[in-house]
């Protein structure tokens, strides 16, 4: 009698640690269940709260960030230079009044031609040349690249080859090489007066 009461509790025991068992993997199954569900809401809140796009002013400084060389330019010789609309090929055409100059003859705007490289990024290479013919036989060519700094700010990054008429073959003295930074100006012409850079 006693084994049969000893077999049955220790069934009734084997019973309950198997319910016990199950619960327990029930509850389990139950959390992976409550996880899932807490992701798949995590993600259904994500589609319908996208994250912000860029505010206005964002969209405003990405769309000034390309830097254009058409309009009114200032170095720090004083130097002043009017780049007209660039064309579709990259050709372009303009005036440059220089505030520094070798030459007897008063001072003149000449005028410049040149052409640039269409960037992506908007920070595009050119070339352009100043014929001084107007009061000084010397021709200047620049090459650089336009920039747009952190601030917004627009500068053309130049360096420049200036030919003086020389008297003989393999005048190496006749050409002097330097370099320019120029600054957008707004709302001034190319004729104001100038203070400073290039002719001979």
């Amino acid at each position: 009698m006693i084994k049969k009461i000893s077999f049955t509790v220790a069934l009734g025991l084997a019973s309950l640690g198997a319910l016990s068992g199950q619960k327990l993997l029930c509850q389990e199954d139950g959390n992976v269940t409550e996880g899932k569900k807490r992701s798949e809401e995590e993600r259904a809140t994500k589609k319908t709260n996208p994250r912000p796009g860029p505010s206005p002013g964002q969209q405003r400084q990405a769309a000034s960030s390309k830097c254009i060389l058409t309009g009114l330019w200032r170095n720090e010789l004083g130097s002043k230079m009017q780049i007209q609309e660039v064309k579709g090929d990259g050709t372009f055409s303009g005036e440059y009044k220089t505030a520094v100059s070798l030459a007897r003859r008063p001072i003149q705007p000449a005028s410049l031609n040149g052409s640039q490289h269409f960037d992506e990024a908007g920070q595009p290479t050119f070339g352009f040349t100043v014929n001084w013919k107007s009061f000084s036989d010397s021709t200047t060519v620049f090459t650089g690249q336009c920039f747009v700094d952190e601030n917004g700010k627009e500068i053309l990054e130049t360096m420049w080859l200036l030919r003086e008429k020389a008297k003989a073959p393999n005048g190496w003295e006749a050409t002097r090489v330097g370099t320019n930074v120029f600054t957008r100006i707004k709302g001034q012409n190319v004729d104001e007066s100038l203070r400073g850079d290039g002719a001979r």
